[in-house]
């Protein structure tokens, strides 16, 4: 699913690199996040995600993070989202297939953290395209198999994968009061309810 990457990359940058000189300050669609910060977020959780297949991180999220510099234009911030988005593809195409990584909602595979970076693509990239004005139409197939690797466990109740991916996803109606997605292979054992609940990070303190 690396080309997948490449090709929710592609669509997202294409759709919103004619507002690049908008105001990125605006709410991004409906969510409570600007278009900038949604944008950031995007490329932030592809750059973790590909840490993690990188060293197989099993119980955590590897402790970096990243942003776009604070007076980065809405040109450099994009291109922030396309790098993370391209950096993803490449760590998912050279990462063994029986490698795993956590995740909180579940240890993932490479195909896995895949679907993720596409729905993150999308489905935020589709905010900001709502924020931005843009018009985002996402590939019908590509979203297809993102629904049959990440919801399986969720029936379909449009026939069109795209407005049902952002249905899945809680942004039309009819929309799950609660989601997740399942990173875990599909023939692999799967508890979307861990107790306790794993956190990303268990944040650190300086030693009294």
């Amino acid at each position: 699913m690396a080309s997948d990457v490449e090709t929710a990359t592609e669509c997202v940058v294409e759709a919103l690199r004619p507002a690049v000189d908008a105001d990125w300050a605006v709410p991004a669609g409906t969510i409570e996040w600007s278009c900038r910060k949604t944008a950031e977020h995007i490329g932030q959780a592809n750059l973790h995600w590909a840490s993690q297949l990188a060293v197989g991180a099993q119980t955590q999220y590897v402790r970096w993070s990243a942003q776009a510099q604070s007076l980065a234009p809405p040109a450099g911030v994009l291109d922030f989202v396309e790098a993370a988005g391209r950096i993803m593809a490449l760590v998912v195409r050279a990462t063994p297939p029986e490698t795993r990584a956590f995740h909180p909602w579940g240890i993932g595979d490479p195909e896995g953290f895949a679907g993720m970076a596409c729905v993150e693509l999308l489905v935020h990239g589709d905010d900001l395209a709502q924020g931005l004005n843009c018009a985002l139409q996402p590939p019908a197939d590509l979203c297809d198999r993102v629904l049959s690797r990440l919801f399986p466990h969720e029936p379909r109740k449009l026939t069109d994968p795209w407005p049902e991916l952002r249905r899945q996803t809680g942004r039309a109606p009819n929309a799950p009061t609660s989601w997740k997605w399942r990173p875990t292979p599909l023939n692999e054992p799967w508890n979307p309810t861990p107790t306790p609940t794993p956190m990303p990070f268990e944040p650190l303190s300086t030693a009294e």
